[in-house]
C-alpha cells in the first residue's frame, strides 16, 4: 500500500470509528443554562450526546422552555439576568437559585445592594472595554 493510500485507509479507519461525544447531565444542564434539579428525571438520569444538545438548543421542549422563562434559574444566569457577577450575588448573601418572579421582584425593589453591585459591574466593564483598546 502506497503511503497516500495507507493514509487514506487510516482516515477511513478514523471516520468509521469515531464515537458520538456524550456529556453528562449536570453539564448539558449548565450548557443550557437550566438548574439541573429542576428538569426532568430522565434528563438527570441519562446521557446527552452533542447531537442532542444541539437538538435541545435549536427546538426546545416545553420543559426547557418552561425553566428558561420562568426558572428556577441557576446563580451565573441571575446573575446575568440582575446585571451584576456572582461574586454580587454572594455579597449580597444569595447562595441558591431564583425564579424570574424572585428576580423581577428584586429588580423592581432595587435595593442599595444591587445598585451598588450593578455599578461595581459597569466599572469591571469599562475597565475591560479600556484594556481592550491597548
Amino acid at each position: 500500500m502506497s503511503g497516500e493510500a495507507a493514509s487514506r485507509h487510516t482516515l477511513d479507519l478514523m471516520t468509521k470509528l469515531k464515537t458520538t461525544q456524550t456529556m453528562k447531565p449536570a453539564t448539558a444542564a449548565k450548557k443550557l443554562g437550566v438548574l439541573l434539579s429542576a428538569t426532568p428525571a430522565e434528563f438527570q438520569e441519562g446521557v446527552v450526546s452533542r447531537d442532542e444538545l444541539n437538538a435541545l438548543q435549536a427546538n426546545p421542549p416545553a420543559w426547557l422552555a418552561d425553566l428558561r422563562r420562568n426558572g428556577p434559574h441557576p446563580r451565573q444566569v441571575a446573575a446575568v439576568k440582575l446585571g451584576i457577577s456572582n461574586s454580587g450575588l454572594a455579597r449580597a448573601g444569595i447562595t441558591g437559585p431564583l425564579t424570574t418572579a424572585e428576580i423581577d421582584a428584586i429588580k423592581a425593589e432595587n435595593p442599595e445592594w444591587l445598585q451598588h453591585e450593578r455599578s461595581v459591574q459597569a466599572e469591571v466593564r469599562k475597565e475591560a472595554q479600556r484594556l481592550k483598546q491597548r
